[in-house]
């Protein structure tokens, strides 16, 4: 209880949205986006050799835009709601995201983050040791080619953004379903534009190919902020918030230019405990005390151990791998 007093007090001041500070990170971040999809456009003529690194920079912007969109969708990125929902919406249409439908969905993650009892919305499969040994061998399979790094960071991005993202989710409130279909809608005048102007395969191998790699960038943060040596799961009787956010959600530390293009994103125990700090003031907030800044950070090098992660042992407290578990692996 005292420590909920304590973090609530310090988070408190940092929940204040800033316009010129959103306005600012729209700027820097929408203007070279569209300035890179001119030069992809141009560069298509002369050589793909030319247009690949140039994807991959627009990537890194694009990756840049969803970190706002997400804000919006907290409702922390402005301080007013409509103005959230107009840019949310174009954030949302340039990451192909239906707006309410991920906001209802992201909402859920937040409120289920490390309870073993409510896993499946807007989380990476995980299974328990146990269930994953009761499981049959399609299930065992199913979850082996799930938790493949190249169908997790390579394949599911594209799926996810393209394919996925075009359905509601079974269970979705009314509005939430219909946003799916304006975005859908949205999304469609948006390729034919795009297309009319650059040529549909022309289009079609920028957008696919910016989405993947962007989408790669993005599962690969999700998963390193709730996968990593330390993480944090519970049944429901002994879950806490404060613990979900503090041990659940790593402080992943960051190159400052991979830290600009993931909008503090990395700061991520900051932000499971409390949504509504815009992504500009997360860094703030973490260095205003020592409950956050004695947290061991989780570097990139360190992070590339998760790679081995598939499982969580109910009975040691951690994720470990396939090997080792005392059983057939499918």
């Amino acid at each position: 209880m005292a420590m909920a007093t304590r973090w609530k007090s310090i988070v408190a001041r940092y929940q204040r949205a800033s316009s010129a500070r959103a306005n600012w990170q729209l700027i820097n971040t929408l203007g070279p986006y569209a300035i890179l999809w001119y030069a992809m456009y141009l560069s298509v003529s002369i050589s793909w050799w030319l247009t690949v690194p140039l994807a991959l920079l627009a990537a890194g912007f694009l990756a840049r835009i969803f970190i706002i969109f997400h804000d919006c969708g907290h409702g922390s990125f402005y301080k007013s709601r409509v103005a959230n929902r107009i840019v949310g919406f174009i954030t949302g249409l340039l990451t192909l995201t239906p707006y309410h439908h991920w906001r209802w969905q992201h909402g859920l993650h937040h409120r289920t983050c490390g309870d073993l009892d409510r896993r499946g919305m807007g989380d990476i499969w995980t299974l328990t040791v146990r269930e994953y040994l009761e499981s049959s061998r399609w299930r065992r399979f199913s979850y082996r080619l799930v938790r493949n790094p190249v169908v997790l960071f390579v394949v599911a991005p594209l799926y996810l953004f393209v394919i996925h993202q075009r359905f509601a989710a079974a269970g979705a409130p009314r509005r939430e379903r219909l946003s799916v279909h304006w975005m859908n809608l949205a999304i469609l005048a948006m390729a034919g534009g795009m297309s009319a102007l650059l040529g549909f395969k022309t289009y079609l191998l920028i957008q696919l190919g910016v989405t993947t790699i962007a989408g790669s960038a993005g599962i690969w943060l999700f998963y390193v902020q709730h996968q990593f040596e330390g993480a944090y799961w519970q049944r429901s009787n002994a879950w806490s918030y404060t613990d979900a956010a503090l041990k659940g959600s790593s402080f992943y530390k960051l190159p400052r230019v991979l830290q600009w293009f993931s909008g503090n994103i990395g700061f991520h125990h900051i932000h499971h405990l409390c949504p509504r700090i815009a992504n500009y003031n997360l860094q703030r907030c973490h260095e205003a005390d020592t409950l956050f800044t004695q947290i061991k950070p989780l570097t990139l090098l360190a992070s590339l151990k998760s790679l081995a992660f598939r499982l969580w042992d109910e009975q040691t407290g951690k994720l470990v791998g396939f090997r080792g578990i005392g059983a057939p692996l499918c």
